[in-house]
């Protein structure tokens, strides 16, 4: 009798101590669970001891990863209501797992292990990134966690960002915007909030593929520095810059921003970039661009921001972010990032939230990968692929449940006289 559906229900609910929200399909091809609504399809028992040996969310990654796991239906609607069971536990719940020392659970235990067979337990796909030894944030470290991120093929990024090459939240105005639109907005916004004149120096920190150097000294005549620590986006931002004619304006270098010497520079853009600093270093990052600024020089800081913690020694890492997507990554509440500016010698001039903003975007980027999907698969591998759908997926329900934000952040260095130089209504970024 084809039963391993009904019995991972069961075994499931127990461990959980809640019913399982979604239907699953198991293996023998028998389903259970909720009728409506998308199916959890278990392809392999294998998934069973992924997830036995590595409870929670990195289980479910690895087999996600491996094809072990899949979501018949809408990925969205899947993920929205397995976090509930499995993400996002009261402050009160002691974690997805109910204690072992339940009959009943030590019982579910037995159950699935029955289920998934006593084999050693799975290797993790090729995808993941091994545990790391040693310090955060070492030179050499960085640049080993960038190349894994950003050195996964240009033609790969070309499928999910589109033309503009643009890899952070666009700003969107209404439903009949396109992608390349919103990302052309955004970029204007920056330049706009930085103020940028026709001869000034800007420096734009994790300058991608190139598109903000490019827009900046397209539309407002600038000379600018890119830096970035990925080999495959300096070499296609030089290619897009000489294909433009832009190069007597724009340099790309692949260098760490804590080589740069060349400064003082009128203003400084850092778009998605100050995620990858980390806290060991951010009072280090937001220094080192106070100083390379002249007195009264702008600051643009557009990242990604996470909720406070009631105890901020107890956050910790997204565990299928840090192993598969941005390795060493780090999210910082908005309030601890404002205070290291200011600690910098930086006056913040302004906030703005543009939270939805990112959610549309990421559906955006799905909506390629996905329509393009054996190309994606072509062009990277198919567990790559696979975390990229989780991952932009997962974020843009992040964004718009408001787990977390995004947020511009414009700063400036006073002069020594403590003029800013900035319009009494700030809001008109001239």
């Amino acid at each position: 009798m084809a039963d391993a559906a009904l019995r991972l229900t069961a075994h499931a609910e127990e461990l959980l101590g809640t019913p399982f929200p979604i239907r699953i399909r198991a293996w023998d091809g028998s389903e259970a669970g909720p009728p409506d609504g998308p199916v959890l399809v278990v392809r392999h028992r294998r998934a069973v001891r992924r997830l036995l040996w590595r409870p929670g969310e990195l289980g479910l990654a690895r087999a996600w990863v491996a094809g072990d796991v899949d979501i018949e239906g809408d990925l969205y609607t899947a993920l929205d209501r397995l976090s509930g069971v499995v993400w996002e536990r009261g402050d009160d719940d002691p974690g997805p797992l109910r204690s072992l020392r339940d009959p009943a659970v030590r019982a579910a235990a037995r159950g699935l292990l029955r289920l998934g067979g006593t084999l050693p337990p799975p290797p993790p796909p090729v995808e993941e990134v091994r545990r790391r030894s040693g310090p955060l944030h070492t030179k050499h470290r960085d640049r080993r966690a960038i190349s894994h991120h950003y050195d996964v093929g240009n033609d790969f990024y070309e499928l999910v960002l589109g033309p503009s090459m643009v890899y952070s939240c666009a700003y969107w105005g209404d439903d009949d915007t396109t992608l390349e639109d919103a990302q052309r907005a955004k970029l204007d916004l920056v330049c706009r909030k930085l103020g940028l004149k026709e001869g000034e120096r800007l420096l734009d920190v994790g300058c991608g593929w190139g598109s903000m150097a490019m827009h900046a000294a397209r539309e407002y005549g600038v000379n600018v520095t890119g830096i970035t620590l990925s080999r495959e986006q300096a070499a296609y931002a030089r290619k897009r810059i000489a294909e433009a004619g832009l190069t007597d304006r724009i340099e790309i270098r692949v260098q760490d921003y804590r080589d740069v010497r060349d400064g003082p520079y009128d203003a400084v853009s850092s778009i998605g970039m100050a995620e990858h600093v980390g806290s060991v270093r951010y009072h280090e990052y937001t220094t080192r661009l106070s100083a390379l600024l002249v007195p009264g020089g702008r600051l643009l800081n557009h990242q990604i921001a996470r909720r406070p913690e009631k105890d901020e020694e107890s956050y910790r890492v997204d565990a299928f972010i840090d192993r598969y997507v941005f390795p060493d990554g780090e999210l910082s509440p908005l309030g601890r990032t404002v205070s290291l500016l200011e600690e910098a010698g930086f006056e913040v001039r302004d906030v703005e939230s543009i939270r939805e903003h990112y959610a549309l975007t990421l559906r955006r980027w799905v909506a390629r990968l996905e329509a393009d999907w054996h190309r994606a698969v072509s062009l990277s591998s198919p567990g790559r692929a696979r975390v990229w759908r989780l991952y932009m997926a997962a974020s843009a329900l992040s964004f718009e449940r408001n787990r977390i934000g995004v947020n511009q952040v414009l700063a400036v260095k006073p002069s020594a006289g403590g003029a800013s130089g900035l319009p009494l209504r700030t809001r008109t970024w001239t």
